[in-house]
């Protein structure tokens, strides 16, 4: 993109959709970059289902509309994402100059100011797409840091074309396996973060499922499994899997737990793992498919399609459906695949964070230890991928031994049953933790302490678009630490919300609003203490103590 280009006053542009604060804070953040610096190539890192498309599309069609002219390429990897992030652009602007460059899609666009096309498509077709002032790469952690492959061989192609081409990433996982961050090392592609949301804000803002994470009796035993480039070697990994007897125990805890789940989507360590596990849970009265690299397209489709409405309630599958996947209902994801890899496991969570209608939470039945292994998705250690290699050390994690939740070794109290462990424990304060979006499943921790409450005042909080909410601060020697209780909103927040208002208010037994919560101040039971979690980000409010004295606690 020439250099004149960049300067954008993003306050001209006007957005015909309501989008959500976070959507259009990263797309302002992408302006601020290309105002502030004339050369680099930034990244968005947004979580799955965090709407990638909508802000690729706005974005686009701001540009477009705020200076003509420009021609945009929107590049990804499977056809999925193709049609999926032009579908958007084109509900979002229906007169867009958009077109199509895609073998699978049986689309060759070349003559349109926007441009969404495969990688394997146009790899090779770089004078024939011709010059592109900006390209988008969605799902950017697939680029590698060096060699020639396809995205860099494309990349030089068109640099040669353009000599001041911009380029933008959007990922939810900003890191490679064994090479770590995308924006480190002399050889990068991509230079800087512009903009970074964190998943938990997410998921309390409504905007995002929570998952719930559970440690398996029959987990797989890794300690013979070597490494190669990274990761488990996928032959060990297959003759670790191949074996009936496992299946079938594997089998019991899943049908244990799936009973009261309506959507399954299960990974597993290869094609014939995936078609076992399919086979077996089938004779069980449970609707299943398989889909693998080798299942038609025509076939695939026709197989998703029916997982999506409803009518497969098991979908098995080896490495395919990891990214461009969207079934918003499933509520049950089953890790019968262990990874090394950060970015591989953080995509296979993602498959189950999307909101769908009655959909409270996504269940996740990990037995390959990845819970355990990589700790929480929103607090990841950009490094971890470096890290993989040769390293066994896990981040400390506690399991619940009632309910058998995985969650941060800090915990006091599982978020799923109220199990309460004691207090006397230490843990590794500069480790992250093994929770997965649960209850304070929050950033690396830097301080995790009580503090005495000596007062405790609340305010409406208004946000647009949203229900009310009651903004709680509790002030301190140390300071004013605030919360948000959101009784008005669904699934996590709202489940969060009774928490609180049954430990403030334990003598009324209906469900309160917000108006209520408001007005009726002189019944609310002040806690004693909090304990308070400061993370990277901001402070957060994990545990309340209403007893006049802490160590009379009976847990």
């Amino acid at each position: 993109m020439a250099t004149k280009s960049l300067v954008i006053n993003p306050g001209i542009l006007v957005f015909n959709m309501q989008l959500r604060d976070y959507q259009k804070d990263s797309i302002d953040a992408l302006y601020s970059y290309f105002e502030e610096n004339a050369t680099g190539h930034p990244i968005l890192v947004l979580p799955t289902a965090a709407g990638k498309s909508v802000i690729a599309g706005e974005f686009i069609r701001g540009l477009m509309q705020t200076w003509p002219g420009q021609r945009v390429l929107l590049l990804t990897h499977v056809k999925e994402l193709i049609a999926q992030n032009y579908d958007k652009l084109m509900t979002l602007w229906p007169d867009a100059p958009a077109g199509i460059y895609s073998a699978g899609l049986n689309r060759r666009d070349t003559d349109h100011d926007i441009i969404f096309a495969g990688i394997q498509s146009v790899h090779k077709r770089a004078t024939e797409i011709g010059h592109i002032d900006l390209i988008i790469i969605d799902e950017c952690h697939l680029v590698p840091k060096k060699g020639m492959g396809m995205y860099l061989r494309f990349l030089k192609s068109m640099n040669v074309i353009n000599s001041k081409i911009r380029v933008v990433g959007l990922t939810a996982t900003p890191y490679r396996l064994n090479s770590g961050s995308l924006i480190d090392g002399d050889d990068r592609i991509f230079t800087d973060v512009a903009y970074d949301v964190d998943v938990m804000q997410l998921v309390n803002d409504g905007y995002l499922s929570p998952l719930v994470p559970k440690a398996m009796d029959n987990e797989f035993d890794l300690s013979e499994i070597n490494t190669r480039a990274g990761d488990y070697k996928t032959d060990q990994l297959h003759a670790l899997t191949d074996n009936d007897a496992l299946a079938r125990m594997v089998l019991v805890e899943i049908l244990a737990y799936g009973r009261q789940r309506k959507s399954w989507l299960i990974f597993c360590t290869g094609v014939n793992h995936a078609e076992k596990m399919a086979e077996i849970i089938a004779e069980h009265g449970i609707t299943t498919a398989t889909i693998t690299g080798a299942t038609p397209t025509d076939e695939r489709d026709y197989i998703l399609e029916r997982f999506k409405a409803g009518h497969i309630q098991c979908l098995t599958n080896c490495d395919v459906l990891t990214t461009g996947f969207d079934a918003p209902a499933i509520d049950m994801l089953v890790f019968l695949r262990p990874t090394q890899s950060q970015g591989l496991y953080v995509q296979m969570c993602g498959r189950g964070m999307r909101l769908a209608e009655s959909k409270n939470d996504c269940l996740v039945l990990d037995f390959g230890g990845n819970t355990q292994r990589h700790g929480p998705i929103n607090a990841l250690n950009p490094q971890g991928e470096q890290k993989a290699k040769g390293s066994k050390a896990t981040p400390p994690s506690r399991t619940c031994p009632t309910c058998k939740t995985i969650m941060a070794a800090s915990c006091t109290k599982c978020p799923e049953c109220g199990h309460r462990f004691p207090r006397d424990i230490t843990h590794d304060q500069t480790a992250s933790t093994a929770a997965l979006l649960v209850d304070l499943a929050l950033p690396i921790v830097k301080k995790h302490q009580w503090h005495d409450v000596h007062d405790i005042t609340l305010y409406r909080h208004k946000k647009q678009g949203k229900p009310d909410s009651v903004r709680v601060s509790y002030h301190t020697s140390q300071g004013r630490f605030s919360t948000w209780v959101c009784p008005g909103h669904g699934g996590y927040a709202a489940d969060k919300a009774k928490e609180w208002v049954s430990l403030h208010f334990p003598y009324y037994e209906n469900d309160l609003d917000t108006d209520f919560i408001l007005g009726c101040m002189k019944h609310l039971e002040q806690p004693k203490s909090i304990r308070v979690k400061e993370s990277e980000k901001y402070p957060n409010v994990t545990d309340y103590d209403f007893c006049e004295y802490r160590e009379e606690l009976p847990f």
